[in-house]
């Protein structure tokens, strides 16, 4: 009896650690893929912003790498990206947060049911569809009823972005509001608390961290969007002095260029790249300790 049952145990072991093994080479080549895109990045994008000059290249306010004496500033580009950013989150994140308590807490399971469906079908549209949407809706009415005098603004592109983050922070906080142990409604609702109480001081405040995780995750798909804004920013690198002004972030500035950039310029690009990368890697090592530390209150 032992003797049959000792080849079975092997063979297990054997499985085991072959399927230990798969994990293990994935991890390997996930890690390994990232390490090679970044160092690729940098052996690229470094040499340029070293020639131009560190102070010169961030905060230089003209991008013109085509002219006799090229310019290569990309302030204004750093300022669109951040203020369209920031611009969807303002709009964005009120918007999701109020429609997953709808969706968890409120609505019958029937019309949560067909939201929800809503929902994951604007997470699955194509960045292009909301970028024609943006160009032949937004654009227009910006321009006909804001006077501006192309409709294509940071405007717009806060806009597109606003709608395109919601999926993101409506999907994750729902799924924390109904992380949220039913003891504490429960008992909120037993001290005398209204439904609404509840939800405000009791629901969101315990589902804090994946509510931040939620932003983390809508901040990094605004900063990261091309191509629905570069179909509605204008494309020119001025400096964001109103909501109506024509507009390039990085993103968009890196896509439209790349096709008849020059030796220089193109390696230009790439140090947008890492200035790009920088700053979405210190932006997400503060949001992520603000969510470690809002998780351990």
């Amino acid at each position: 009896m032992e003797a049959a049952l000792a080849p079975k145990k092997k063979t297990g072991l054997s499985y085991e650690k072959a399927i230990e093994l798969i994990f293990a080479v994935s991890a390997f080549l996930m890690i390994f893929s990232v390490i090679i895109i970044c160092v690729y990045i940098f052996i690229e994008g470094v040499p340029p912003i070293l020639e131009v000059g560190i102070s010169k290249f961030i905060f230089g306010t003209e991008w013109t790498p085509t002219y006799k004496v090229p310019h290569y500033g990309i302030l204004p580009m750093i300022l669109a990206s951040v203020y369209g950013m920031a611009g969807a989150i303002i709009i964005g994140v009120p918007i999701g947060i109020f429609t997953a308590v709808m969706l968890a807490e409120i609505a019958p399971k029937r019309i949560a049911g067909i939201l929800k469906s809503a929902i994951e079908l604007l997470a699955g549209i194509p960045s292009v569809v909301y970028g024609f949407f943006g160009l032949t809706v937004i654009v227009p009415f910006i321009r006909v009823h804001l006077g501006s005098p192309t409709g294509t603004s940071l405007l717009a592109m806060i806009i597109i972005l606003s709608i395109m983050v919601l999926p993101t922070i409506v999907n994750i906080t729902e799924t924390s509001l109904r992380a949220v142990p039913r003891e504490y409604k429960e008992g909120s609702l037993a001290l005398g608390a209204s439904k609404m109480e509840t939800i405000f001081k009791v629901m969101i405040p315990a589902a804090r961290s994946g509510i931040v995780s939620s932003v983390i995750l809508g901040m990094g798909r605004a900063l990261g969007e091309t191509m629905a804004v570069i179909m509605v920013c204008g494309n020119l690198p001025n400096m964001p002095k109103s909501l109506l002004s024509t507009v390039s972030p990085m993103t968009a500035a890196i896509a439209k260029d790349m096709s008849y950039a020059g030796p220089f310029h193109q390696s230009a690009l790439f140090g947008i790249g890492v200035v790009l990368f920088v700053f979405i890697v210190l932006l997400n090592l503060v949001l992520n300790l603000i969510a470690s530390k809002s998780a351990s209150k």
